[in-house]
């Protein structure tokens, strides 16, 4: 035991350090500052704490052997709220945050007073994690029926359009968070269908040449087979163009560039951006619409191009809403409040 922790305490303090971890997508514990301020408030410790559990040698491993211990062994229903079923790891989403909801109303009841008026057709729709569809009697889950309800009942200024009858499982990623395009054919075409707008199904599915290991599969940690992806385009699609106020620079819908990188998902409209435009230069009338949404929205907004001149989608997660007036012509557009329940429940993250 002796040798065993000296050797391991001289790999993890001497072995290169990772700044980021691809596994759970997210930045790892530094090395904390050492004074004796530090030391004397106890905040040395206190961080050195995380830094070593993030530095540790091997860690990934000692990660998977942990998860496989816990499920196989110990049969615990989920470790770190994550849980497989049917082959679909899945988070445990619980519970159900009454004033998370309500403070997500709030910001987009601050967007239809201060944007909009009697010229625009406000829409919303909530679109459901994978623990709706997983947890069944075994695994927590909040109250969704109530979620809905209260969200329906608590932002009365806009039409609920009805997504959660027209998904299933398959619908998402098995080792990710997010659904996936090539099944959203419907869901794209009952929304524009609510909101009065053109759709034909004309998509060609293309499959990305590579494995796709999402969110999920790093931060359980268990060995589960990788997803692939597959997207959809059409001549409209093609023709369409995507200027990204963030980067000051156009783009095409699917962003090859980061299909390639460690976040394969981010190729949907290059992924966590605050506020970018879709022009579609084909479209046969000059209705707008304009999509608050969450990563979600990336990947069924280029579906729903054949009906408007121009989509522009604000996340506003990552930008003030106070400050959208400036950026975005509200005049005569249609909007859609478009989000998951993990955002919904999770809405102190709005700005």
């Amino acid at each position: 035991m002796a040798a065993f922790v000296g050797v391991f305490s001289l790999l993890s303090f001497f072995a290169p350090k990772d700044e980021h971890s691809l596994w759970e997508r997210r930045n790892l514990a530094k090395f904390p500052t050492l004074s004796v301020e530090t030391v004397m408030n106890g905040s040395f410790m206190a961080n050195f704490e995380g830094y070593a559990t993030d530095s540790f040698s091997f860690r990934n491993a000692f990660r998977r052997v942990r998860a496989m211990w816990d499920n196989y062994a110990f049969l615990k229903n989920d470790t770190n709220d994550l849980y497989i079923k049917d082959g679909y790891i899945s988070k445990v989403e619980y519970p159900f945050k009454k004033d998370s909801v309500e403070n997500a109303v709030s910001r987009f009841e601050f967007v239809c007073e201060n944007y909009l008026n009697e010229n625009n057709q406000v829409y919303f729709s909530i679109i459901p994690d994978k623990n709706y569809f997983t947890a069944g009697d075994k695994y927590l889950s909040m109250d969704y029926n109530a979620f809905t309800e209260h969200m329906r009942d608590s932002f009365d200024g806009a039409k609920y359009i009805d997504i959660f009858n027209m998904l299933a499982l398959e619908d998402y990623y098995k080792t990710d968070t997010h659904w996936r395009q090539e099944c959203l054919v419907d869901v794209a075409e009952k929304l524009c269908s609510e909101m009065g707008s053109d759709f034909t199904d004309n998509f060609v599915v293309q499959t990305l040449d590579r494995d796709f290991y999402g969110v999920y599969y790093g931060q359980s940690a268990m060995p589960v087979k990788p997803d692939e992806i597959k997207y959809l385009t059409s001549d409209i699609i093609d023709n369409c163009t995507v200027y990204n106020y963030e980067h000051s620079k156009e783009s095409d819908i699917y962003d090859m560039e980061k299909a390639a990188g460690n976040d394969p998902y981010e190729m949907f409209l290059s992924g966590p951006i605050s506020l970018m435009e879709i022009n579609n230069p084909s479209a046969k009338t000059d209705k707008e619409l304009v999509i608050f949404r969450d990563s979600f929205g990336s990947a069924i907004a280029p579906l729903m191009v054949e009906g408007y001149s121009k989509i522009t989608l604000v996340d506003i997660r990552y930008i003030s809403s106070n400050y959208i007036g400036q950026l975005i012509d509200f005049e005569g557009a249609d909007v859609l409040f478009l989000y998951s329940t993990l955002v919904l429940n999770n809405s102190e993250m709005f700005k």
